[in-house]
């Protein structure tokens, strides 16, 4: 069978884990925009047919499951913005809002399963990284369509009020639209001032 299933929390819960987290984030690459993270348990007597990796599904099929993981899952939320990425480094930042979002979870996790080959060092609960993971965990998969739409939604919010950058449309990734609108019309407050294109536009009169 191709696509993620629910082998690995399987395997978790042989070993005493009862409430199993998939854990992904969304928006590593963007210029602008915060990162996002979920956690999401789903309930093995009703988990959602047709997940898998976010990257895979078309919009509107992300939109059908996201409303049946919000009826049938425990999801938690949360970003790290623009101002920890600066600071800390994408990939810390990325970390925190998984920390974060199993923080927020209504029930603390036996087990996160994290996408990745990296635990984050700030988890408080037992962890296990799964490279690749939203294409081989149905948890994982759920977690990765949650953090993309709210993601998105919180791009088009911006793109509201940073109109010209098309935000509704690349989410703050370096499309070509959007390194010309950085030239033409400048950094906003929510450029990622770290990233080198951004970077370079800043200080390229000095």
């Amino acid at each position: 069978m191709s696509g993620p299933d629910y082998s690995i929390e399987l395997a978790a819960a042989t070993k005493g884990a009862r409430i199993i987290a998939g854990v992904d984030e969304v928006g590593r690459g963007p210029l602008a925009g915060p990162v996002t993270a979920a956690a999401v348990v789903l309930d093995p007597e009703c988990i959602p047919e047709g997940l898998n990796d976010s990257k895979k599904l078309s919009e509107k099929r992300r939109l059908v499951l996201y409303d049946l993981i919000v009826a049938h899952a425990e999801v938690s939320i949360a970003h790290a913005s623009v101002e920890e990425i600066d600071a800390l480094n994408i990939l810390r930042a990325s970390h925190l809002a998984m920390e974060r979002a199993i923080a927020g979870l209504p029930r603390r996790p036996d087990m996160a399963l994290i996408d990745g080959n990296m635990i984050p060092r700030g988890l408080t609960v037992p962890a296990q990284a799964v490279v690749k993971g939203d294409g081989l965990s149905v948890s994982i998969a759920a977690a990765s369509i949650m953090a993309k739409i709210r993601r998105d939604y919180v791009m088009r919010d911006l793109a509201q009020h940073y109109p010209g950058y098309g935000w509704e449309t690349n989410a703050g990734y370096p499309s070509k639209s959007h390194i010309e609108a950085l030239q033409n019309l400048g950094v906003t407050p929510h450029h990622r001032r770290s990233f080198k294109p951004v970077h370079n536009i800043l200080y390229q009169d000095k």
